[in-house]
């Protein structure tokens, strides 16, 4: 898969307008791209005949607000030493991570139409041999937080000034690894490191507290040592603020606040669309709601 050259032009020319943007524009810019994306995902498991539709909705403004407007990354070298992390635990919703890497130019939109296809690197989980921009393959869930860690410590040893973002759903956080992981972050301060949880309250088939109860989720974080803001997960500006606020000696945890099918309207908070196909139908529907 090669980079897309004028994609990138186009997301260094995002970038540059964003830094000098106001509040209101910037808004503009980050809700407009999300929905472009939204757009491109529903198409895309359309067409492929299975994705996870609902939790790529929900995370999508978190990773666009990342890719597009925090993240020190390089479309053209991807594997740029010094390059910020991201590690998206939910792996399930790799369909999210392929249309905001698309966007940003790491491959060519058009790749998108092979999603789930047979020899296609573009797997219903993320394959970081296969796809430039991919830090790590994920899919068992818990198994991210641990490696981000890993490559928090790593950059502290390198004395290198990259950043390491994690992205976990909440469902995710019945798995105790990611317990283990976050006690050790906290032990050793790992102020390079940002756990973001996409706190949309639904995992496959049931919601997360009537599975196994997260609350006081924001207390638990706490307790192992971490910094934890919470945040609508759909406020671009608030994420941002999130993301760029000073670090304090400690990781940082942000409960992001987030809709299953965010954008929507009859997929929102819909446990079934965890990993429902919508028809041709549905997305022409979707594409309406989010092109209004």
């Amino acid at each position: 898969m090669k980079t897309d050259p004028g994609a990138v032009d186009s997301w260094h020319r995002f970038r540059s307008e964003f830094a000098a943007a106001g509040p209101d524009r910037r808004a503009t810019m980050l809700s407009d791209r999300a929905d472009r994306s939204r757009r491109l995902d529903l198409r895309m498991v359309n067409r492929a005949g299975l994705g996870h539709v609902g939790g790529d909705m929900s995370v999508l403004d978190i990773l666009t607000t990342l890719y597009f407007a925090v993240l020190r990354v390089d479309p053209q070298d991807p594997r740029w030493p010094d390059r910020d992390r991201l590690v998206l635990s939910k792996g399930h919703t790799a369909g999210a991570l392929y249309v905001t890497l698309a966007g940003a130019g790491f491959f060519a939109e058009s790749e998108l139409d092979t999603f789930a296809q047979p020899h296609s690197a573009l797997n219903g989980h993320p394959n970081r041999a296969a796809v430039a921009g991919v830090e790590t393959n994920t899919g068992p869930l818990g198994h991210g937080l641990p490696v981000a860690v890993g490559m928090a410590v790593a950059a502290k040893l390198d004395g290198s000034p990259r950043r390491v973002f994690v992205v976990t759903g909440d469902g995710e956080l019945q798995e105790g690894s990611n317990w283990e992981a976050a006690m050790t972050a906290g032990h050793r301060n790992l102020d390079n490191l940002t756990v973001v949880v996409d706190r949309n309250r639904l995992q496959q088939g049931a919601r997360t507290e009537d599975t196994v109860g997260l609350d006081p989720l924001d207390a638990k974080w706490a307790a192992f040592g971490w910094r934890v803001v919470e945040v609508a997960g759909h406020d671009h500006l608030a994420l941002l603020a999130a993301f760029d606020a000073p670090r304090d000696g400690r990781p940082t945890c942000i409960i992001a606040d987030t809709i299953k099918g965010k954008g929507v309207s009859f997929m929102e908070d819909r446990v079934e669309w965890h990993h429902k196909v919508p028809t041709a139908e549905q997305v022409a529907a979707a594409t309406e709601e989010l092109t209004r």
